[in-house]
Parts: structure tokens; sequence; C-alpha cells
């Protein structure tokens, strides 16, 4: 079982930087690839980024390449998001998911079989 809880969220103004976290209470996490969704009001979930169980595979949106950065510790069984130079279109609802899928699929919301309760990002102008 794997139960996701995202935390780092929080009000930031443009320019800035925040890293996200996501947590695994179960003993399964290092079985499974993680990836990073958002939700702003109104629109459909966006994959953002997504990393394989061993750490080294990574797989970015274009829209956040250069700018967010994706990385996992399995011994804290827990997945970051570091996101640079934020911008006000930002703003959403980001998620974390956990999927024992990978390749061309790995952006697909529908993929991920386990997911958080979400945590708040808004970017200021």
């Amino acid at each position: 079982q794997v139960q996701l809880v995202e935390s780092g969220g929080g009000l930031v103004q443009a320019g800035g930087s925040l890293r996200l976290s996501c947590a695994d209470s179960g003993r399964t996490f290092s079985s499974y690839a993680m990836g990073w969704f958002r939700q702003a009001p109104g629109k459909e979930r966006e994959f953002l980024a997504a990393i394989r169980w061993n750490g080294v595979d990574r797989y970015y949106a274009d829209s956040v390449k250069g700018g967010f950065t994706i990385s996992r510790d399995n011994a804290k069984n827990t997945v970051y998001l570091q996101m640079n130079s934020l911008k006000p279109e930002d703003t959403a609802v980001y998620y974390c998911g956990a999927t024992l899928s990978w390749g061309t699929v790995v952006d697909r919301s529908h993929e991920y079989v386990y997911w958080g309760q979400g945590t708040q990002v808004t970017v200021s102008s």
C-alpha cells in the first residue's frame, strides 16, 4: 500500500523558488515510478515530471524543463520537486502520484494508481 502526503506548498513571489516533498508512509515506495502533476482551477491535470524507481531515469514536460527538477530519496520514501523562477501561471494545486508504468505513458494521469491530497502553490506577481 502506498500513502502519499505532499508538503512544501505556499505563497511565493514571482521569480522565487519552492521545493515540494511527497512522502510515502508505506513499504513499497521504491517499487514505483513517481510523478508530479498540477491542476489549476478550471483546467485539466497537467503532467510536470516523473522519476523512475532507480532515481536515474527522469522525464519532464517541455513546459518545465530547465526550471523544475524532480528527485527522490528511497531511503526516506520521499520524492521532491524543486521549482525555480516561478511565475504566476504556475499557481495551482500540485499532486504527486505513484505508478508502475514507465516510458511514453508516464505523462498520463490515468497510469497512476496512488495520489496524494495535493498542496497549493500560489505565485504572486
